[in-house]
């Protein structure tokens, strides 16, 4: 089993290298569930959708809108458009046009606790990317 370097975002932990002292000495494998995975190569197939050059490490405020709706995060009654744009704005590098993996991670916190009322924010998470996961762009009405 490969291991992978983290870094540690919140209690999160991404590939690369860590920088916190209190980073856990656990090997990856056992810090990582596979849903985590699915769910980061949901995000990679909708970050190039629609953009050939797109590295799919970074995602547009469309894209991410587009996921939301397709894996059915966005209601449309405890979570709106409106919804989805704020928590993306407010996310986002102050100036950047896209969102990291990473502040898509934090994106579904601030999501999931509005899409799944009274759940404690770990099942809310869970629950919300349990729709993320295995997901892939629909191309419906395209041409």
């Amino acid at each position: 089993l490969a291991l992978l370097e983290t870094r540690c975002i919140g209690h999160e932990c991404v590939p690369s290298i860590c920088r916190w002292s209190s980073a856990p000495s656990l090997p990856t494998y056992f810090l990582h569930s596979s849903k985590m995975s699915e769910v980061e190569q949901a995000f990679r197939k909708f970050a190039i959708y629609g953009d050939t050059s797109a590295s799919g490490n970074d995602m547009t405020g469309k894209n991410f809108s587009k996921m939301c709706k397709e894996c059915g995060v966005m209601d449309g009654k405890a979570v709106t458009s409106t919804d989805v744009d704020i928590v993306f704005n407010k996310v986002k590098t102050k100036g950047a046009r896209t969102i990291t993996f990473a502040e898509f991670q934090q994106a579904m916190k601030e999501l999931c606790s509005k899409r799944f009322k009274g759940k404690s924010p770990e099942e809310a998470l869970q629950a919300v990317y349990s729709l993320i996961e295995g997901k892939e762009p629909g191309s419906v009405g395209t041409t």
